[in-house]
């Protein structure tokens, strides 16, 4: 017999929501049956709100509750289905979490990370070691009690028995450059390697650094060893001659960015090398789990791995926040028990919402549409060839990446090819496409001893056929590749065979369907607005090639409205809570303040008036790691405040 229950990575509704959020909100289906525990479902919020990195609060738990009835009637469900939840206070059959024995003082936003990949493959838990650490940039507070010693949790796990401790996060470090060069981690991760200006600088001060969060906030720690590095940059680069295709401000982040790169690494290594201490582990004997969002960072996976030599990585495609509820719902099946002892294990990364409205687009956009014919082999090689097409197939993948279920892909042996992708997405020039790769000519084109099905490693593209596949390299000769095997992907795989039985190459371009600053498409739909917009003449969508008719006028149309509906309207509600906060005396500053420290957490009391000062004392006394924060706020008490800049949104 089936019992469904659901983990929620969701901003708890009611007047606290204006007080609690939570960015990359996400929900996952659980089927539990006697001997197994199998992910049915992970939706990714921004996937139907359109609102990249989803931050919008469900702000009344009617409004929650009607949000996931509708997801839950998409799989054929309602809310009698459901056995319970997990993750999220205020919804429907709310329970709290079991931790494991040994977590006094971690961060449960960690803990659920780490069980992202600790418990990812049931039998290498049950049976192998595993080394693992979560690493992001900060935890949320939304399901602690109190203030938490440990932001970043490790572990050794020697056949399913578990020690924890707490590890260091790199993350703060691209925290830091974020805040200073205003671009994404992603984007300065690839002009690291995209431009090959470079300083020498000794990393060995990141090792002063107190990067473990708790007592001291570890991005006030990063912020100013980035900028004596980008100083020390500036200095250098004064003067030289540089590289016209880049701009000044380019080269100097791509030099920052390389030592940053080598700080994080060392910070990583020094972490895994005291947990193998710890475990008495031989790496050599030993899988490496990654999780969290520096997760995502392939050139330190890779380093890890290599230096090491680990069997293989244990890291799930949706290792960002993207992948909370994942991580909610393997803790809580831990900790009732359920786990290790039911089998779990995930097969692929595609458990996003299925594309069931292919019929339903040809319809809507037949005036646009030239023809539709079922799936060639023979005639796919020959559109991806003239230029790059659109793919929609089944279900989406879970996280971040281009995994080829929502993707754009291309010709490798045309460095064109990467021009005209980054072009579609309206990104810079330089940024190589990340290359998916037949799994069983994946040795002889990179330089891979493991499979990467999740694209989270940085391999090297092997020197004899580095030419031939231009397009997906970076400078130093790596790529973030992506193989694909008969079993996961077979419809891809069939394209990609021919392609190679075509060519020679096993290799396709590979990037996310989705323009610059959106979400990527989730729907047939979606991906045909994209393709009008951006001039992209062929979609293949559920095993059939639609061609199109591309008028120069369609440049200019908006993104496909998705459910916003969902979340519309929600201004009343929102302003009904905020107005309760500030009718009992709180400024936006203490407010924000009020957030950081869970046992300072209650309902707003409107016929009391705070006494804020007395508050700014309570806090720093309790928690120094706070002290940044009551600063801002004691200069900060007006009530037109922002703190931090943005105020109700």
């Amino acid at each position: 017999m089936s019992e469904y229950a659901l983990s929620c990575y969701l901003t708890p509704p009611g007047p606290s929501a204006v007080l609690n959020p939570r960015h990359d909100q996400n929900v996952s289906l659980w089927r539990r049956t006697a001997d197994e525990v199998e992910l049915v479902r992970l939706w990714e919020l921004e996937r139907f709100s359109g609102q990249k990195h989803h931050h919008w609060p469900l702000h009344t738990p009617e409004r929650a509750e009607r949000v996931l009835a509708e997801l839950l009637a998409s799989e054929g469900l309602t809310w009698a289905d459901i056995s319970h939840t997990w993750g999220t206070p205020g919804l429907p059959g709310h329970r709290e979490l079991v931790l494991p024995p040994g977590t006094d003082g971690y961060a449960v936003h960690s803990l659920a990370h780490l069980a992202s990949g600790l418990l990812m493959d049931g039998a290498a838990f049950r049976e192998g070691v595993i080394v693992a650490m979560a690493v992001d940039a900060a935890p949320d507070f939304v399901l602690e009690d109190d203030s938490v010693a440990h932001w970043y949790a490790g572990a050794v796990s020697v056949r399913g028995e578990i020690t924890y401790a707490p590890v260091e996060s790199p993350a703060p470090l691209y925290s830091a450059a974020e805040q200073l060069f205003g671009k994404e981690p992603g984007t300065l991760m690839a002009l690291a390697t995209a431009c090959a200006t470079a300083v020498d600088f000794d990393v060995a001060g990141v090792r002063e650094l107190d990067l473990r969060g708790g007592r001291t906030h570890p991005v006030s720690q990063a912020v100013p060893f980035v900028q004596a590095i980008a100083d020390a940059t500036r200095a250098h680069l004064r003067g030289l001659a540089l590289d016209p295709a880049f701009t000044a401000e380019e080269h100097l982040q791509s030099a920052v960015m390389k030592v940053v790169q080598r700080a994080c690494e060392d910070v990583a290594l020094r972490n895994v090398r005291a947990l193998l201490d710890l475990g008495g582990v031989d790496p050599r004997r030993a899988r490496l789990s990654m999780s969290g969002g520096f997760a995502l960072n392939c050139p330190t996976n890779t380093f890890l791995l290599d230096e090491l030599g680990f069997l293989g990585l244990l890291t799930p495609p949706c290792a960002n926040d993207s992948g909370q509820s994942y991580g909610l719902g393997l803790l809580g099946f831990l900790g009732d028990g359920t786990l290790p002892a039911a089998r779990h294990e995930l097969r692929d990364a595609y458990h996003g919402a299925p594309a069931r409205d292919l019929d339903a687009a040809l319809a809507e956009f037949a005036d646009h549409v030239l023809e539709v014919s079922d799936f060639s082999p023979e005639r796919f090689v020959r559109d991806v060839t003239a230029a790059p097409l659109a793919w929609v197939d089944g279900e989406a993948e879970i996280g971040p990446r281009a995994l080829c279920h929502r993707s754009l892909l291309g010709d490798p042996r045309s460095a064109d090819t990467k021009r005209l992708l980054n072009e579609h997405k309206q990104r810079q020039w330089w940024r190589p496409v990340a290359p998916v790769v037949l799994a069983e000519h994946a040795h002889a084109w990179f330089d891979c001893p493991r499979p990467s099905p999740y694209m989270l490693e940085a391999v090297r593209v092997r020197p004899e056929v580095l030419d031939r596949v231009p397009a997906i390299a970076h400078l130093d000769g790596t790529a973030r590749h992506q193989t694909v095997t008969g079993e996961t992907n077979p419809l891809l795989h069939r394209a990609l065979s021919a392609f190679h039985a075509e060519t020679g190459v096993p290799v396709l371009c590979n990037t996310s369907l989705n323009d610059r600053g959106e979400p990527i498409a989730d729907t047939v739909a979606e991906a045909l607005v994209l393709c009008l917009r951006k001039g992209i003449g062929v979609l293949y969508a559920n095993g059939r090639r639609i061609a199109l008719r591309i008028d120069p006028g369609q440049s200019s149309r908006p993104p496909r409205m998705r459910r916003e509906h969902l979340f519309a309207n929600q201004e009343a509600d929102r302003d009904k809570a905020w107005d309760r906060w500030i009718g009992a005396g709180y400024t936006e500053s203490a407010m924000y303040l009020v957030t950081q420290l869970p046992q300072m957490r209650s309902e707003p009391d409107p016929g009391a008036s705070a006494d804020l000062n007395a508050l700014a004392d309570y806090i720093g006394s309790v928690d120094p790691a706070f002290e940044f924060w009551v600063e801002e706020f004691r200069r900060d008490q007006g009530p037109g405040a922002q703190f931090p800049p943005g105020g109700r949104r």
